[in-house]
């Protein structure tokens, strides 16, 4: 499509010249990037989309400096620290303030190394197709490892997405002129949704909730989401691990280490995104993530009966649409 190939190319150009970086092809072709050092976390293949990454990445919203305006420094160092600790999946938003224009000032020069996630909720072609542009010049790249549509909450969603006229489109479009390598689907909401969405559309991945409070939600979604899933190959990125520190009340979990063992013995579960406040908290959790071996069936249960005492507070972000 002529259309298509004017806006890449004017993309490119312009990223490029803002920037002052060269176009990168996926995972590896730039020469000028300075080399991360190898994760020593334990890695996992992400579904069917042929790439490894370690088990935790650095997520880029909730209460952090990373979604939070004037941190910029604050937020900067979490990240360049992340890089340093092998992280290389790195998940943002269009709606996480200022969280794309922080990592776009810093992994651009580690941009072969790493796994770039955005998200869009923009249900319709044209308002995706806005908020890729906006997201690709602020994180300063010329594409993403993966573009998600973000927290599906209703099946009539799913209908205005899939239409002829739906966000679906922009997706398809982006994959085929090269800005973007996969396709996810993302939600907190309604297991169901996210679940018909597995069906309806060959998505690369998903990322949902999966926590130790889950099973006790009235509509949970690990019985639901992973089954579908694994049945069609799809990486699995857990979010919402430690429920904001919630899961960590007094009765509830003793700590990240069972929050993050729960959810990566998960059958299914590929990966999760947790974000940071401190660069000590960050450290804390990569460390915890390099440790991890997954858990026995009892110990899964044993944290499951601690988390239902609060499991109602853990799971407050489900109301969310």
């Amino acid at each position: 499509m002529t259309e298509g190939k004017t806006r890449r190319n004017f993309l490119i150009t312009s990223i490029a010249v803002t920037g002052g970086i060269v176009a990168t092809n996926a995972f590896g072709q730039n020469t000028t990037n300075t080399a991360t050092p190898p994760a020593t976390m334990p890695e996992r293949m992400l579904g069917r989309t042929e790439i490894k990454l370690p088990i935790f990445g650095l997520g880029g919203a909730g209460q952090t400096p990373l979604s939070w305006e004037g941190k910029e420094d604050d937020a900067t160092a979490i990240i360049q620290r992340a890089l340093e600790l092998g992280i290389r999946y790195f998940d943002t938003a269009a709606s996480y303030g200022p969280s794309e224009d922080y990592l776009g000032k810093v992994l651009p020069p580690h941009r072969s190394k790493i796994f770039l996630a955005s998200k869009t909720d923009q249900r319709d072609r044209d308002g995706a197709w806005r908020e890729l542009e906006r997201s690709l010049k602020r994180l300063n790249t010329d594409y993403l490892d993966l573009w998600q549509l973000h927290h599906v909450s209703f099946s009539e969603e799913l209908d205005t997405i899939f239409s002829p006229s739906g966000a679906i489109k922009a997706l398809e479009e982006a994959i085929q002129q090269k800005l973007v390598r996969f396709a996810g689907i993302t939600g907190h909401h309604d297991p169901q949704v996210i679940a018909e969405g597995l069906r309806r559309y060959p998505f690369h991945t998903t990322l949902i909730p999966v926590n130790a409070a889950d099973k006790h939600h009235p509509h949970p979604f690990i019985p639901v989401v992973l089954p579908v899933a694994q049945e069609k190959n799809v990486g699995v990125i857990a979010m919402k691990v430690p429920a904001y520190g919630r899961l960590f009340k007094p009765g509830g979990l003793t700590g990240m280490e069972q929050a993050l063992g729960y959810t990566m013995s998960q059958p299914g579960v590929h990966c999760c995104v947790i974000a940071a406040e401190t660069i000590s908290q960050l450290e804390s959790n990569v460390k915890i993530a390099r440790a991890f071996v997954p858990l026995k069936k009892e110990e899964l249960t044993a944290i499951a009966l601690a988390a239902a005492n609060v499991w109602e507070d853990s799971t407050f972000f489900r109301t969310w649409t």
